[in-house]
C-alpha cells in the first residue's frame, strides 16, 4: 500500500484533519484488545465507534492530555540528541504518515537509516521503570512498533526509554533494538484488518442513518 506523509505542524487544524478518521499507531494495541472470548474489549469498541465518528465529519472525545505525557513530549528532543551521541546513528524526524486510502496512519519519532526507526518513550512512573527499564518488559510498547515496521517495511526499531531523572546515574538513556519478527507482524495485520472492518461497519450504519434523516424521505 502506498504511503502519504504529512508534514502539518503538531497541534495545528491540518495536522488534527489528517489524523481524522485514521487508526493511529499509538492505538494499535487498544484496537487489537480483546475479551476472554476473543471478542473486541470494551475499549477496542469505544475505540471503533470514535473513529466512525470522525470519518462521518463529527468530532470523538478529546483525548485528555495530563502533566506526565506533556513531559514526554518536552522531552523527546534531548532523548533524540543522547541517542544520537550515543549511537552515532543519524534520526531524521518526519511528521504524520498514513496510507494512501487514510486507514491508518503513524508517527515515528524519527526514521534511522534505511530501514529502522525510532520510537522515545518518557519513563515517569516506578512502576514502568522497574517493568519495562530494569525487568525488560516492553510489551505494552510492542504492537506500536510492530506497526512501524509493517507499514513502513523497517527492520528494526530502536525503543528508548528515557528516565531524565536518573541521569546523573548514568541510567537516563536505555535502548531496547527490536527487530522485524515476522509472524507478530501478520498477527498484528490480521487483527488491524479486522478491526478496521470493525470501524467501516460503523462507519456505514451512521451514514445509513444520515440518508434516513434526509428532508425527502422523512416527509414521505
Amino acid at each position: 500500500m502506498g504511503l502519504i506523509f504529512h508534514t502539518d505542524e503538531q497541534g495545528t487544524d491540518a495536522w488534527r484533519d489528517s489524523r481524522r478518521g485514521v487508526i493511529t499507531g499509538s492505538m494499535f494495541k487498544v484496537a487489537r484488545d480483546k475479551t476472554a472470548k476473543g471478542l473486541p474489549s470494551a475499549k477496542a469498541l469505544t475505540y471503533a465507534m470514535d473513529t466512525a465518528r470522525e470519518r462521518c465529519g463529527g468530532k470523538a472525545q478529546d483525548v485528555y492530555v495530563n502533566a506526565a505525557m506533556r513531559f514526554g513530549t518536552e522531552q523527546e528532543p534531548l532523548a533524540r540528541a543522547a541517542y544520537i551521541a550515543a549511537t552515532g546513528l543519524q534520526a531524521e524526524q518526519v511528521g504524520f504518515i498514513t496510507t494512501d486510502d487514510g486507514k491508518f496512519g503513524l508517527s515515528p519519532d524519527s526514521l534511522v537509516g534505511p530501514n529502522g526507526g525510532l520510537e522515545i518513550k518518557t519513563i515517569v512512573s516506578s512502576n514502568t521503570l522497574f517493568t519495562a527499564v530494569v525487568d525488560g518488559d516492553v510489551s505494552e510498547y510492542i504492537d506500536q512498533v510492530n506497526g512501524y515496521m509493517w507499514l513502513l517495511g523497517l527492520d528494526w526499531v530502536d525503543l528508548v526509554l528515557w528516565v531524565p531523572d536518573l541521569a546523573d546515574a548514568g541510567m537516563a538513556l536505555n535502548i531496547r533494538r527490536v527487530h522485524r519478527d515476522e509472524d507478530a507482524i501478520e498477527k498484528l495485520e490480521a487483527d488491524l484488518i479486522a478491526f478496521e472492518k470493525l470501524v467501516s461497519d460503523y462507519e456505514a450504519k451512521l451514514r445509513r442513518l444520515g440518508v434516513a434523516n434526509e428532508p425527502e424521505l422523512l416527509a414521505a
